[in-house]
């Protein structure tokens, strides 16, 4: 599997071709050895051409840094797309697809001399590094949703799964706030409908729903895992997280991309852990 999922990789394409010419772009094609496999007619078949060859075809291709996937020759490309560039939507969907793959764009600043000698200007530049340990397992958001859906499809929880499509979309287009809210009703009705598949009562609240997994015999919310306690003053994960998707206001520090991230990043790894939960005991 490719380190950049489909999104990420026609976003840089599209980034590539809103500062480079037909003639630019004809050039990285002789240098990546696929001339005549894109069609140039148009950028946006050029694009789409890019792109396709990039996902479909698992190419390496020479680059100043030796020897690279196709992929990776083209996000290198991109993210030295100046300010103009990195203003539009294009950028966005890259940035946010490339978050999703677990990497982050970190902010350089590399001095250049003025062309006509008069001092010098600063442009700000990227450099492409790893958001997480690239060896630890479960770690991969792509996997995670992927065994996701897979597992909200097996149990016919639609819904839940409308919700993750609708956050992931939100997402990779930016709408941080709209994204963090359908990532708080992915959380809410997958526990609830796991607990009315347990036999709680359909009209009960949600959060008597929740009390009903950690009562069961046996439990499905571990109170051992501090996960649910019927005492509300102990430290408990589930409801813990149900706070945290429900803060007051923004917080000095901490960017509205940075929170949204980290909350796709938690609600797929905890949907994971519990919809794997529910799978075993479903299959008993």
């Amino acid at each position: 599997m490719s380190n950049f999922n489909r999104m990420t990789i026609v976003a840089a394409a599209e980034v590539v071709a809103e500062f480079n010419s037909h003639s630019d772009m004809e050039v990285l094609e002789v240098q990546w050895d696929i001339v005549g496999r894109c069609n140039g007619s148009s950028k946006p078949a050029r694009i789409a051409s890019l792109a396709r060859i990039a996902i479909d075809d698992g190419l390496e291709v020479l680059t100043e840094h030796g020897r690279l996937p196709l992929s990776r020759a083209m996000i290198d490309i991109a993210i030295l797309a100046p300010p103009k560039t990195r203003d539009g939507a294009s950028w966005k969907k890259l940035v946010a697809g490339l978050r999703f793959d677990g990497f982050e764009l970190v902010a350089m600043q590399a001095e250049n001399s003025s062309r006509f000698g008069w001092g010098n200007t600063r442009t700000a530049t990227f450099e492409l590094v790893r958001m997480l340990p690239e060896d630890v397992p479960e770690l991969d958001f792509r996997e995670a949703e992927s065994e996701v859906v897979r597992l909200l499809d097996r149990h016919s929880f639609a819904v839940s799964k409308g919700h993750l499509q609708q956050a992931i979309a939100a997402f990779s287009r930016g709408d941080w706030s709209a994204s963090n809210g359908e990532l708080r009703k992915l959380y809410e009705g997958y526990l609830n409908e796991i607990a009315e598949r347990l036999g709680c009562d359909r009209a009960d609240s949600s959060k008597d729903k929740r009390a009903y997994l950690g009562q069961l015999d046996p439990p499905f919310l571990l109170s051992d895992y501090n996960e649910w306690d019927k005492n509300d003053s102990k430290p408990q994960y589930v409801q813990g997280l149900m706070n945290r998707f429900h803060p007051h206001g923004g917080h000095p520090g901490l960017s509205e991309e940075e929170d949204a991230m980290f909350r796709l990043q938690i609600s797929l790894i905890t949907a994971r852990l519990f919809l794997r939960r529910f799978d075993q005991r479903a299959s008993i």
